[in-house]
């Protein structure tokens, strides 16, 4: 049978199905309404990997020389010997006297906070081969006292007044846990040769690994002053550069 709706059953039918998309519509919205969408959590980036710190230190000089000074300190000398190796960037060990340390304290903590080493040449720069062992001991240890009172620590090199080395001077002084140390380059400043002979004689001795023999006291150091700036001069051209003893 063939079924025809009018205009306004057409009209009715129509109506009819918008109503119930509408309701179907507003039933997914209510749905919605009810069941939110669950807040998206932000995930923290991951940190950078951090590369672990470490402290770097500057490396000892492969071809070097150790200039040592002794007899100080001294109120005139040691000043100037200071000033000159601070010009040239040089680090050096000073074989300090006791009663001179007790006489100018300020200088030993001005050598020491300059970045050199101060170590032990005795009290009164006596041979350590003609004394007693209780002289021995004296003359150590009361300059220990008078340097540490200055540095903050116990000098564990010792320089034996004019090289004197013997078994009885090693077998003290290794009871009292020092090491002794003398020299391979003999400047003999000490003997006021003219600052040009002073010169030569290191430049003409020196190798790596030389300990070079000078004095900023003990008497007039004039030349070894004059001399200084050369020396140092000519050892930073042929490459080497300068460690401490500390033993």
């Amino acid at each position: 049978m063939d079924v025809r709706l009018t205009r306004a059953g057409n009209r009715a039918v129509g109506l009819a199905m918008m109503m119930l998309v509408s309701a179907v519509i507003g039933t997914v919205v209510v749905a919605s309404a009810r069941s939110p969408a669950k807040p998206v959590t932000p995930t923290p980036p991951t940190p950078a990997a951090t590369a672990p710190v470490t402290p770097t230190k500057t490396p000892l000089p492969v071809k070097y020389v150790v200039l040592t000074f002794d007899d100080g300190p001294d109120v005139e000398y040691t000043p100037k010997v200071l000033d000159i190796l601070a010009q040239y960037g040089a680090k050096a060990t000073f074989f300090e006297v006791g009663q001179n340390v007790r006489k100018h304290p300020e200088l030993t903590k001005r050598i020491h906070e300059s970045g050199h080493s101060v170590q032990n040449h005795t009290w009164t720069h006596a041979d350590l081969r003609h004394l007693s062992a209780a002289a021995f001991r004296q003359q150590v240890t009361s300059t220990d006292q008078a340097i540490r009172a200055q540095i903050g620590s116990t000098p564990a090199c010792l320089r034996p007044p004019y090289g004197g080395v013997n078994p009885t001077v090693r077998q003290r002084a290794k009871a009292l846990g020092k090491d002794l140390v003398v020299w391979t380059v003999d400047s003999r400043d000490w003997t006021k040769p003219g600052t040009t002979a002073i010169v030569q004689r290191v430049l003409k001795n020196v190798h790596s690994g030389s300990v070079i023999l000078m004095h900023d006291g003990g008497g007039n150091r004039a030349q070894t002053v004059a001399a200084l700036p050369t020396i140092l001069k000519n050892l930073k051209a042929q490459g080497y550069g300068f460690r401490v003893l500390t033993c």
